[in-house]
């Protein structure tokens, strides 16, 4: 495990178009930079890179993230792996130490909880989309309050029964 002063260290030491420009050719437009997208076949420039914001976008295909989420896409890597790769790329020792047994078993639990905490999601997204009461109370909820199919989808909505163990 990777501490995190390091990270931190690699975080503020890593400059996005710095990264993004081993990459991609970008052109300054106003404060930001713009350029052909590296995760799908662009025609015309809609990645773009903030660096006050320090992240990038693509607009068309929707990736970018930090500096850390564009390598971590863009060379197929883990997240240790990507801090890594910028820490090398900026002189920064990356010491791992190996997790204790307290904080293997948090980290087990938390993973716990992610798991427990999509099959809910899924169960409830299932529930809206597929039962009779989702579909006609659930849908028309949401849709009174002005939200379209697209961003119900996008937010990942759901719907509950008023079974008590649903």
């Amino acid at each position: 495990m990777i501490d995190q002063a390091t990270i931190n260290r690699i975080l503020d030491a890593a400059q996005i178009v710095d990264v993004v420009s081993d990459f991609v050719t970008l052109r300054k437009r106003g404060a930001n930079y713009v350029g052909l997208c590296p995760f799908h076949d662009d025609k015309t420039p809609s990645f773009y890179v903030s660096p006050s914001k320090g992240v990038c976008k693509c607009f068309a295909c929707g990736k970018g993230g930090s500096v850390v989420h564009f390598i971590m896409e863009h060379e197929q890597m883990t997240y240790p792996e990507a801090l890594k790769y910028l820490g090398k790329k900026y002189g920064i020792e990356v010491k791992e130490r190996e997790l204790s047994d307290e904080e293997k078993i948090a980290q087990g639990e938390r993973e716990s909880l992610f798991i427990v905490n999509q099959f809910a999601r899924d169960y409830f997204r299932n529930t809206l989309h597929n039962h009779v009461d989702g579909r006609s109370i659930g849908m028309a909820y949401f849709r009174s309050r002005g939200f379209r199919d697209d961003n119900i989808e996008k937010i990942q909505l759901g719907y509950s029964n008023e079974i008590h163990d649903a």
